[in-house]
């Protein structure tokens, strides 16, 4: 039997089974006790739980009946004004079934639509407020047209504490009955970064070797660095071995890390290493620098190399 994707089998289906934001959950419920809700804009980063709190607040309002209620879109697939002309507006103008007065629109990733296509759905939400709200879902609040703000509550989702990733992990380890090692979930955590999607993928991932699950596994899977790499690196910087840690780097490149994730790790770990707040200052003006270059398609181990050579003078 086809193994099932762990963030499907374990998506809340309640608001109570969503964890780690407690504050839009308390208002999203009083939405479901009143049977009537505004045009809502949920904004925050990917993996922090805004999808699922649009499908468990659509389950909760419709009952059975949600799956005929509500329509999700994801406005990266279709940016342009045809999107809000067909998919939005034939859905929109259909009247709810059942008991309820209206349906709901779950757009994602609506900074993905372009001025056009917003204004156009400013107007959308105007014209069918009767008998459609509209839950626009974005990572970047800023790149929403004013308008659209001004007609929606506005909730923001924060990246998920240590605590909440943990306690999913936890659950999800018991369900499937898997080895994990408490330095794994400690990983899994730094590796995500408050995302609870990705956090379960890497465990899923990782659960796929049919083996005890440790912190090295978790990092290998995932291509990430760590953080002991990252001393590493600065403990040779810092005692002149520039060659041992130019071959180090290579080494770390080699074993399939990326070279964002090694500027990244670098970011994250110069905090922790005693360096004076100047030199910090400028090797994180640096590694943005490098980060561009990369981007636009420079060689990632000429500018590796560079960003190292740059470390080496400055400490």
């Amino acid at each position: 039997m086809k193994e099932e994707i762990w963030i499907e089998k374990y998506r809340p289906k309640r608001l109570d089974e969503i964890i780690g934001q407690d504050l839009v959950i308390e208002r999203l419920k009083a939405y479901v006790n009143s049977k009537d809700m505004p045009h809502l804009l949920f904004s925050g980063l990917p993996g922090v739980g805004k999808t699922a709190s649009a499908i468990a607040l659509a389950r909760e309002l419709y009952g059975e009946d949600w799956i005929y209620n509500f329509t999700e879109l994801n406005a990266s697939d279709d940016r342009g004004i045809d999107v809000v002309r067909d998919k939005i507006k034939n859905f929109a103008k259909v009247s709810p079934i059942g008991q309820s007065e209206f349906k709901i629109i779950f757009l994602d990733e609506a900074d993905a639509l372009t001025n056009d296509a917003q204004s156009a759905l400013r107007r959308t939400m105007e014209i069918f407020h009767k008998n459609c709200r509209f839950i626009i879902s974005c990572n970047y609040p800023s790149k929403i047209i004013e308008p659209i703000q001004s007609r929606c509550v506005v909730y923001r989702f924060k990246p998920l504490s240590k605590e909440a990733i943990k306690e999913v992990i936890k659950k999800i380890i018991d369900k499937e009955k898997i080895d994990v090692k408490d330095d794994a979930i400690d990983a899994i955590f730094e590796i995500s970064e408050g995302d609870m999607r990705k956090a379960i993928n890497v465990l899923q991932s990782a659960a796929s070797l049919k083996k005890e699950i440790n912190s090295e596994i978790i990092y290998a899977v995932e291509g990430s660095i760590k953080l002991d790499d990252i001393k590493k690196i600065f403990h040779l910087v810092l005692n002149g071995s520039f060659d041992q840690a130019r071959e180090y780097l290579h080494q770390i490149l080699d074993e399939g890390v990326s070279a964002e994730e090694i500027i990244k790790g670098i970011h994250k770990g110069i905090h922790d290493l005693d360096i004076p707040i100047d030199k910090q200052l400028k090797i994180i003006d640096r590694l943005g620098e490098t980060d561009f270059r990369i981007t636009e398609g420079s060689n990632e181990k000429i500018q590796l190399d560079a960003l190292l050579a740059y470390m080496f003078l400055e400490l």
